[in-house]
């Protein structure tokens, strides 16, 4: 019996990560604009430019002043890498120049 407790935490310890995935957030809102490609939301005094395309769920009809929820997540489209080699050599530079006229 105690192994079998042990064994149901353990799956369900790992099925718990498999599905701890990506993080979904939601804005709640009138709509102010709309486009075929975004839903503009305000919340309180900010206004939300979410996007959408054809693969958007949408239930029921959207129009100007409906309040609706969208369910949305972030995801990078794109990552710049920008490398930190020129301050470390230009340090060392520095630190030469110093040790050179001690």
């Amino acid at each position: 019996m105690k192994r079998f407790v042990l064994l149901l935490f353990v799956v369900l310890l790992f099925a718990s990560f498999a599905f701890a995935g990506t993080t979904s957030y939601q804005v709640t809102g009138p709509i102010l604009e709309m486009t075929n490609d975004s839903v503009t939301v305000q919340k309180g005094k900010e206004k939300w430019e979410i996007a959408r395309d054809k693969d958007t769920k949408i239930v029921g009809e959207l129009k100007v002043g409906s309040k609706v929820t969208i369910h949305y997540t972030m995801k990078a489209t794109s990552v710049e890498v920008k490398e930190g080699k020129k301050k470390e050599e230009k340090k060392k530079k520095y630190r030469r120049f110093l040790s050179i006229r001690l």
